[in-house]
């Protein structure tokens, strides 16, 4: 794995990401499924916690802070007081923000960077495991799209 690839496989995810959001207001991103489950909003959270430890891989800052990521981690309970959401906008403009940086941080980095230790192999062993994670919840959040109300967007 190198660091184009990975960066070609966060992009895909980041267009997956961007086309099943679009069109979601802040109260569609807090519907939850009737049988139970997280909503678009904790989804998207959840993914934006985990590139915190993407980009901490990359060698660039975090999206957010750890008291705020920390509401999203696995494990953690559904979202379900408005009050206790993140806005959807500003998790969607802290996607992009990410994005940038990853990108950038990917294109930094060279073999000798990738194949260096990390808790779970290799440097380039964690950031596809990561890449994997997020495509997941990327598909995720396209059946949450339509458990919004909202036509499926990618076809």
């Amino acid at each position: 794995m190198n660091a184009d690839l990975l960066a070609m496989l966060f992009e895909i995810n980041h267009y997956a990401l961007k086309v099943n959001l679009a069109g979601i207001t802040h109260e569609d991103s807090l519907r939850s499924p009737d049988t139970g489950g997280n909503c678009i909003n904790w989804v998207l959270g959840h993914v934006l916690s985990n590139r915190n430890r993407v980009l901490e891989l990359v060698g660039a800052p975090p999206v957010w802070e750890a008291k705020d990521a920390e509401r999203f981690r696995r494990g953690s309970a559904p979202l379900t007081d408005p009050i206790a959401a993140m806005p959807f906008e500003t998790m969607v403009s802290d996607l992009d923000r990410s994005q940038e940086e990853i990108m950038s941080g990917l294109a930094r980095l060279n073999a000798e960077d990738l194949a260096k230790e990390a808790p779970r192999g290799t440097v380039a062993h964690e950031l596809a495991g990561l890449q994997f994670h997020e495509a997941y919840h990327a598909g995720q959040i396209g059946l949450l799209r339509r458990i919004a109300g909202k036509e499926g967007a990618i076809r």
